[in-house]
């Protein structure tokens, strides 16, 4: 006399080891780990892997639908007895109800279409291939950034062949449908009970070959030519600005778009002013005389000569602002600031009279060498000023 064994099914919720409230989201979650470490792709002959993967399968597929996982909660499996599987007929939705949303998980998982049993959605996959961006390193110089500047540059990109018009074709001919997948693009192979569509190797997606290809292209559809674009660098740019010409890059393949051509900007550095965002600052050097009495000094600013008016008793290091003398703020009105530096040289070489007068100034002037914070040092510069 044979027994018969009882099989018992684990609960669904176990089988993604997820609560019984869990959200749609976190189902799906669970799902695609558990997808991604069980898959047959995955673990080759691994009959143990294969039965998990159809076991958390059968899960989400009832859970993930709110009609089914009402019944299931409240019946358990007894709510599709019936039925040979989780997937079969049964009084709560027949056939793979669940499969659209495997699908999209199977696509996001693996990168391929994986249909349950139906047709494929995504038919001939797409010809059309977007252009490749280009990229373009212009050498300005300093003044070209501040005030902006136009240059030709010669760039070299693919572009759509002219005599087949982008087939790879030779003229009057056409390419011919790949007979490895139908025109379709795709190669379907089944595994167990669900089929998995990949590209096409022999026509790589297309869906056509080229059996007699164009001479000047060679088939490739496109051919490298030289193109000239006039640069337009605004005023107010910086090391490193990017400027995008939309649809300048390469041609695009099968009526896809071109891509894009980038001008990647190299600002050449000034032999004295240093850029701080739109400010300029500068360095200027004077006597100790001067400093002592007073003076007026001339600089050399971008735009012309400016004139600064040195009150007497100035320390090394005093800034002095020249409003609306520096670079101008890009694609917006106004300018920023020139900040000139004031620097006390102290002379390395002197004659004897000078040193004679320099004597003579020490002997009416006294000063205590004493060490100082810079705390108190800023204190006594700030009463000299």
């Amino acid at each position: 006399m044979s027994a018969t064994a009882n099989v018992t099914k684990v609960d669904f919720y176990e089988v993604l080891s997820v609560s019984r409230d869990a959200s749609d989201q976190e189902l799906k979650t669970a799902y695609r780990k558990l997808a991604m470490q069980y898959h047959p792709d995955r673990n080759p002959g691994d009959a143990t892997a294969e039965e998990k993967f159809k076991e958390c399968s059968e899960a989400y597929q009832v859970l993930s639908d709110p009609e089914k996982r009402a019944a299931y909660d409240r019946y358990g499996h007894a709510a599709f007895n019936g039925s040979s599987s989780g997937f079969g007929s049964s009084p709560f939705g027949g056939g793979f109800g669940g499969a659209q949303d495997l699908g999209d998980i199977f696509g996001d998982l693996f990168g391929e279409m994986f249909n349950m049993g139906g047709s494929s959605r995504g038919g001939r996959a797409s010809r059309a291939q977007r252009g490749r961006d280009l990229r373009y390193d212009l050498t300005i110089e300093f003044e070209e950034a501040v005030f902006g500047v136009e240059r030709e540059i010669k760039i070299r990109r693919s572009e759509t062949c002219t005599d087949c018009h982008g087939t790879g074709a030779a003229r009057g001919k056409e390419p011919v449908t790949c007979s490895a997948c139908g025109g379709r693009g795709q190669q379907r192979y089944q595994q167990g009970f669900f089929s998995v569509a990949r590209t096409c190797s022999t026509c790589g997606g297309t869906g056509t070959l080229i059996v007699d290809p164009c001479t000047t292209c060679r088939g490739e559809t496109r051919i490298q030519t030289e193109h000239t674009i006039l640069v337009k660098v605004p005023a107010g740019v910086e090391q490193d600005t990017r400027i995008r010409y939309q649809g300048e890059g390469e041609s695009g393949k099968f009526g896809g778009p071109a891509g894009d051509l980038y001008v990647v900007l190299n600002v050449k550095s000034h032999k004295f002013f240093e850029r701080d965002g739109d400010d300029l600052h500068c360095v200027m050097p004077i006597s100790f005389p001067q400093a002592a009495l007073g003076t007026e000094i001339e600089i050399q600013t971008l735009e012309g000569v400016e004139t600064i008016k040195v009150p007497e008793g100035t320390q090394s290091g005093r800034e002095f602002k020249l409003r609306g003398k520096g670079v101008p703020h890009l694609n917006e009105r106004g300018k920023g600031d020139l900040i000139v530096e004031i620097r006390v040289q102290t002379p390395g070489k002197l004659s004897k009279q000078q040193k004679e007068l320099l004597r003579q100034l020490a002997e009416t002037m006294e000063v205590e060498n004493t060490p100082t914070s810079r705390g108190i040092f800023g204190k006594v510069k700030e009463m000299f000023n």
